[in-house]
């Protein structure tokens, strides 16, 4: 799974738009104070990065080598699935 397929598939399981962050994909302006995310690690370049933003802090909880890794561990996150 991409980054888009992602979005398709959090939309088709009702997770409010305010609840994640998808680099290049879905990206709420304005930012909501509390949500999930995936994008680029800034912190390992070269990797995909999971993570939660809290009131203006990005704080990764994982790092993938893949995106298909990282879309699949957003998932879990936002649905306790996957």
């Amino acid at each position: 799974m991409d980054r888009e397929s992602l979005r398709t598939v959090l939309r088709a399981r009702g997770v409010q738009d305010g609840h994640y962050y998808i680099e290049g994909v879905h990206q709420p302006s304005p930012l909501p104070t509390d949500f999930l995310y995936l994008r680029r690690s800034t912190a390992v370049p070269g990797t995909w990065e999971t993570g939660a933003h809290e009131r203006g802090t990005w704080e990764a909880i994982a790092w993938h080598a893949h995106e298909e890794h990282a879309c699949a561990h957003l998932l879990r996150l936002l649905t306790a699935e996957g």
